[in-house]
């Protein structure tokens, strides 16, 4: 079924539309380039952005690379819970200063430590160079707090790409015991590579991310048409077991990635996994992203994060 949009979001829509029109009309083609400069003129629709006591930029220190991330802490002298953050963007597109707002909200209304992740996109490196990337935080997180004080657990958070990046190391802790995740928070995940759910039909087209855009997205992310490997890499169709972390999850009706998201959260309840879902009728996908627009939607949804958060 096609979701219904809020007529907070219809001027916004409207505009993107005609550009998204006018763009097939003069047969402009995607390319990463072009993409990436789009989510980030999303930029301009996120103005509020508070301030948080502690930021730092700081390396995590590999043999062989370096991954750059962005501390926040709201009380840095405070144990506070870690949230590990990944970004959304397709795999190709996104960055930690996109998302500078929305961690600082996070940081904010959840009280917590909040590690925003630089991991590498594809084209330039494919799948699973950005997940190899957010593991090693993952295990290593506690080298990057020496001047932060915090608790010893950690929640993994992640929108859209950040939410399949969430649900794969998720399931990769099943087998890797230096994996360690309490509970994991997915707003709008892609946890299905196939293009097979059926709200990809219904809303993969007038609601800003199109069918379309995620097909191509995924085929600069995995550079392989092997039905297998895609079909493997898909959480939807990994491991479930009730060792699965507890979850939060997001989905917005209007979104082409709706119905994935609800049959994973399915899928993790028929396992035997405590399971927190939220759905957001008339938002679009991204629309954590769109804060000036629907800000009522974006702060429920940080303080259904708080919430979980304080269980943990």
């Amino acid at each position: 079924m096609r979701g219904i949009v809020s007529p907070k979001l219809t001027d916004f829509l409207a505009l993107a539309n005609s550009n998204i029109a006018l763009a097939k009309q003069n047969n402009v083609q995607f390319t990463p380039t072009i993409l990436r400069e789009n989510l980030n003129k999303l930029g301009a629709l996120m103005s509020d952005s508070p301030a948080v006591s502690y930021i730092a930029d700081k390396m995590l220190t590999l043999p062989d690379s370096t991954i750059p991330v962005r501390i926040y802490s709201p009380a840095p002298d405070k144990p506070l819970p870690v949230l590990l953050h990944f970004h959304g963007g397709g795999h190709m597109c996104g960055s930690v200063a996109l998302y500078d707002p929305i961690c600082r909200h996070l940081a904010n209304v959840a009280q917590c430590v909040v590690i925003s992740v630089e991991y590498r996109l594809s084209p330039e490196h494919p799948y699973p160079a950005g997940i190899d990337d957010c593991e090693q935080v993952l295990i290593r997180y506690a080298e990057l707090l020496g001047d932060v004080k915090h608790q010893h657990n950690v929640t993994i958070i992640g929108d859209s790409a950040g939410g399949a990046i969430c649900t794969s190391l998720s399931m990769k802790s099943l087998t890797d015991k230096r994996i360690n995740i309490d509970q994991q928070i997915l707003i709008y995940p892609s946890v299905d590579y196939t293009l097979n759910s059926p709200s990809l039909d219904c809303n993969g087209t007038g609601f800003l991310l199109e069918t379309t855009r995620i097909k191509w997205y995924f085929e600069q992310y995995f550079q392989t048409t092997d039905a297998d490997i895609i079909k493997q890499a898909s959480p939807l169709f990994g491991a479930m077991s009730a060792k699965l972390p507890k979850t939060l999850i997001f989905t917005a009706g209007c979104d082409p990635l709706r119905d994935e998201g609800i049959a994973y959260a399915k899928a993790l309840i028929a396992a035997g996994v405590d399971v927190e879902h939220h759905s957001f009728d008339g938002m679009i996908h991204a629309y954590m992203l769109l804060h000036d627009l629907v800000k009522d939607e974006c702060m429920a949804t940080y303080q259904h994060i708080a919430e979980f958060m304080a269980k943990v």
